[in-house]
């Protein structure tokens, strides 16, 4: 059996989902026989604006006609804020439309949108309540909590950064959450999402905050990388990255 090619269209100043993804998916290796490769397009955007975001969302076609010609298996949309500020619900028809692309070309592959992946990964959680860490300025976070709220799951509490600079907010470390999320509501919440955007690293911190406060942590690319497992129809196991990957759901 070849190895399984994980497309991924990522905003230009992203570079947390290319090592972020393929970290998960080289762990779950080392305890499940399938193998992946890893493939990317970008779309241009520097800032994290909704005009800027609005652009780059018009690029997503063209990119996923690009990983369409290499044949890839799944393709994951790796931009929660985008999809986000373009309305609620939009991560369906973009997953739609990206798929409808693809066939088009003749390479037909399932799409995964980390804004669809976070609020799946969630209700396949059961969470009904949810605090989120996030990286934006408040507005844009203030976007997200109606986004996911939308989708029938309250958000308790919130921690913006407030890091306008895409370039800057993926120099975080990647196990700040750690210590950020103590001061976040956990109490009286279902789970705990450690980074509500695909840019801002955080997968040493997921498992280490899930071992503290005894509930669910996600992050989108840990939810983004369950979603791309669930459509290739494989087990959605990687080892240390809390429940969702567990095996379990």
């Amino acid at each position: 059996m070849g190895a399984f090619r994980v497309g991924q269209i990522v905003p230009s100043s992203n570079t947390t989902m290319e090592t972020e993804i393929p970290a998960v998916l080289r762990a779950r290796e080392a305890v499940e026989p399938e193998r992946f490769t890893f493939h990317s397009s970008r779309m241009r955007m520097q800032k994290v604006t909704k005009e800027e975001l609005a652009a780059m969302d018009r690029d997503s076609d063209r990119c996923a006609i690009e990983l369409a010609d290499a044949r890839v298996d799944v393709l994951g949309y790796a931009c929660l804020v985008a999809i986000m500020s373009m309305g609620k619900g939009y991560h369906r028809v973009s997953e739609e439309r990206l798929q409808r692309r693809t066939a088009e070309v003749g390479g037909p592959a399932p799409v995964v949108t980390s804004a669809g992946a976070l609020v799946d990964g969630l209700k396949i959680l059961g969470a009904k309540r949810v605090s989120i860490l996030a990286p934006y300025m408040k507005p844009l976070t203030k976007l997200v909590i109606d986004y996911i709220e939308n989708e029938g799951i309250e958000v308790v509490d919130s921690i913006s950064l407030e890091i306008p600079d895409n370039l800057e907010v993926g120099r975080q470390d990647p196990r700040a959450p750690v210590e950020i999320t103590k001061r976040l509501n956990t109490k009286d919440v279902d789970a705990v999402v450690a980074s509500a955007c695909v840019q801002m690293p955080s997968l040493p911190a997921v498992q280490l905050i899930e071992d503290r406060v005894g509930i669910p942590v996600v992050s989108s690319s840990i939810s983004t990388t369950f979603m791309m497992l669930k459509k290739l129809g494989l087990k959605t196991h990687a080892p240390g990255f809390g429940s969702l990957l567990s095996g379990r759901y």
